[in-house]
């Protein structure tokens, strides 16, 4: 082997050993949920309306499923889209469903100042549905803190 050659070919070594993993999949255009606002207030009640479609957000202590002990799966209400597993839910004290992590390549996020000062607002990857905000107060593994909207979410046993 040439010099050259020995070069590129440690400078291709090199640079697909820094290559950053492959990101989770995401739903595919076809895989989206997609409806306007009438086809939605169809399917959904007033309050899953108000917290998908319109951010808001619901009481703290307000949803059963801070209570929910049993093994499962959390789903987007709006699409069914799992996007949490039991395993990963905790108590947080907040008066909301929260979750140390999320299904990979099932939320995407974006900066909230709707309170001013920026959150990182989260929302099913399939329907764009509002679920709640991510905060770095988490526990151990990942330190974050999915704080959910009960009302976003249904929950399937195992």
């Amino acid at each position: 082997m040439n010099r050259r050659s020995f070069l590129v070919s440690s400078a291709v070594a090199a640079g697909a050993a820094t290559l950053p993993a492959a990101a989770p999949a995401q739903p595919k255009p076809a895989d989206k949920v997609v409806k306007t606002p009438e086809e939605w207030r169809k399917v959904l009640t007033k309050e899953q309306y108000y917290v998908l479609r319109d951010e808001g957000t619901e009481r703290p202590g307000s949803s059963p499923l801070n209570g929910e002990k049993r093994k499962g799966t959390f789903v987007c209400a709006g699409c069914d889209l799992p996007l949490f597993k039991s395993d990963t839910k905790y108590e947080s004290g907040t008066g909301w469903p929260s979750f140390w992590a999320a299904i990979p390549g099932a939320v995407g996020t974006k900066v909230d100042y709707k309170l001013i000062y920026p959150r990182t607002e989260y929302h099913c990857l399939r329907c764009g549905g509002h679920q709640g905000h991510v905060f770095d107060d988490g526990p151990k593994p990942t330190g974050q803190r999915y704080c959910n909207n009960g009302v976003a979410l249904k929950f399937v046993p195992a």
